[in-house]
């Protein structure tokens, strides 16, 4: 009996919607091929529904999520919502609540894709970054005191328990295990300032290596010279684990080292429950409609999904086809400078992997 998911789709705000339906195109097309089904049931969670309702993430929704198998979302973000009141309402509600802690950034330049890294190709940008995705300052501890005022005082304190961090790393060394390519896990942090928090994470690291995974390499960064290797050296790189402020810095650099956030794909993964999964650039909203933005992230947020689901094989044919119409299609990755419309450039990797 074939299997079947049901997903969750969160087309959201701005371009969302158009990239999303390219990442349904391929994601039907490959389980055709795999010969697997999937239920899609959409969502209209984003900007509209909070301008027009006032609701941002309804309790019952929430709910609702946890009986999915995973959740593919489009983007969130509108130009009439002041920011934060999206994120923190629906991305951050939603991996805290579904504890999705771990975030998954593969950082891969595709081939046909420019870097503006001198001298690198595909074979030097081949890694990823493990982030934490629960604690650090997201978490919300802190307050602001006599605001407006000239003695104004606002303290955000990034907090880590020791459980936070061992599963993290737990989920760190697993992957580096199971990707197989260099057996070297980084650890990125800032033991020299950050001498609490990032002392826990190198004793954990260290511990848990040496007792679990002696057949994997660790290697320590401060996460300035994480950012400066990025750029000089990217090929050293296999796994890199860190917290979740760092991470989310980090992934960004990474993301332009591979082409820009049109190709960069992220998973918010809870692997004991229901994923998350999207492109990282964003909703673009002065793209909307046109018909010309980049759907590729998308794409390899399908991708990710289906990997993380244990569809191995299809996710591959998905990364294939991508690397596909990279190489040999495609005149650039920017909106508009694609040489093919949104909806067009779906067709091709459907067309490739079918």
């Amino acid at each position: 009996m074939s299997k079947h998911y049901k997903i969750a789709t969160v087309p959201g705000d701005g371009t969302g919607p158009e990239v999303t339906v390219e990442a349904v195109k391929v994601l039907n097309t490959v389980a055709s091929k795999y010969n697997f089904s999937v239920e899609l049931q959409d969502y209209d969670i984003g900007g509209d529904r909070y301008l027009e309702t006032g609701e941002i993430l309804p309790d019952s929704v929430l709910e609702e999520f946890r009986q999915f198998d995973a959740i593919l979302l489009g983007a969130i973000g509108h130009p009439d919502v002041k920011p934060g009141i999206l994120e923190k309402g629906i991305l951050l509600r939603t991996r805290f609540e579904l504890d999705q802690y771990i975030n998954l950034r593969p950082v891969k330049l595709f081939p046909g894709v420019e870097t503006p890294l001198k001298d690198k190709g595909p074979e030097h940008i081949d890694y990823v970054v493990v982030r934490e995705n629960t604690g650090d300052v997201y978490a919300g501890a802190g307050g602001v005191t006599m605001k407006g005022t000239p003695h104004e005082a606002a303290v955000q304190t990034g907090v880590y328990t020791r459980h936070q961090v061992d599963r993290a790393l737990k989920y760190a060394f697993e992957y580096t295990r199971k990707r197989n390519k260099r057996n070297t896990l980084a650890l990125c942090g800032k033991t020299n300032v950050m001498t609490y928090l990032y002392d826990l994470w190198e004793r954990a690291f260290h511990e848990m290596g040496e007792a679990e995974y002696p057949e994997i390499r660790r290697d320590y960064y401060h996460v300035d010279a994480t950012c400066m290797w990025m750029v000089k050296n990217p090929e050293w790189f296999d796994v890199i684990v860190t917290g979740n402020m760092f991470g989310d810095i980090i992934t960004d650099l990474g993301a332009v080292t591979q082409g820009g956030m049109g190709i960069a794909a992220g998973g918010n993964i809870n692997p004991e429950g229901v994923s998350m999964f999207e492109p990282i650039g964003g909703s673009a909203p002065k793209y909307t409609g046109q018909g010309v933005i980049n759907p590729l992230a998308a794409v390899c947020s399908a991708q990710m999904m289906l990997d993380i689901l244990g569809e191995t094989e299809a996710a591959k044919d998905i990364e294939a086809a991508v690397m596909d119409v990279t190489a040999n299609k495609l005149k650039g990755l920017g909106a508009g400078k694609m040489g093919y419309s949104t909806s067009e450039v779906g067709d091709l990797i459907a067309d490739r992997v079918s």
